[in-house]
């Protein structure tokens, strides 16, 4: 029993080290799960019990593994991750969207869920959590599934009313990228 216990105690004190600044904290924990010292799973684990600065953290370190071997991200930190689209803390957001983004093809049956989740975050007032979902949105179009049949209609409708032209951009991208496609 203690050895299940390590992993979630390491990284308790990894988080609780005052020594360290916040993107210490990210590289090290990324650090751990990279080399596999400290699996995905361990890590959302202690992740869904943390206070929300402490799971954004936990959320980006998995979404640095997510960018380089998404393959290494399993289906139950996807699941946390669509979950996490709906927090209160929009770091939590714009980082879940991330990971989504970089690995949502892996996990075609989590689409729709995720789809959900990320088209109400297209609505919210921070710039960077709407931009994170544009991201997430634009990878799930680029799929090209059956889905796209409502999923482009909205891209456009938000794409409209997006008041950042960065965003916009993201959103335009995608849709050219399908209609290019067929």
């Amino acid at each position: 029993m203690a050895e299940a216990l390590a992993p979630l105690q390491q990284l308790a004190t990894l988080f609780a080290d005052r020594d360290l600044k916040p993107k210490e904290k990210i590289d090290a924990l990324a650090a751990l799960i990279v080399s596999g010292k400290v699996a995905v799973g361990e890590v959302v684990t202690f992740a869904s019990t943390a206070k929300d600065p402490v799971k954004a953290s936990c959320i980006e370190a998995i979404e640095r593994l997510a960018s380089n071997a998404p393959e290494h991200v399993p289906a139950a930190a996807m699941d946390f991750c669509i979950a996490s689209l709906s927090d209160k803390a929009p770091r939590i957001k714009w980082e879940s969207a991330k990971v989504i983004g970089h690995c949502i093809h892996l996990h075609p049956k989590k689409v729709n869920e995720a789809v959900s989740a990320l088209l109400d975050n297209t609505e919210h007032e921070g710039t960077v959590v709407r931009w994170s979902a544009a991201y997430a949105l634009s990878r799930i179009a680029a799929m090209a599934l059956p889905l796209n049949r409502t999923l482009i209609p909205a891209l456009e409708a938000i794409a409209v009313r997006e008041e950042k032209n960065s965003i916009r951009k993201i959103h335009v991208a995608a849709i050219n990228a399908t209609r290019r496609a067929k």
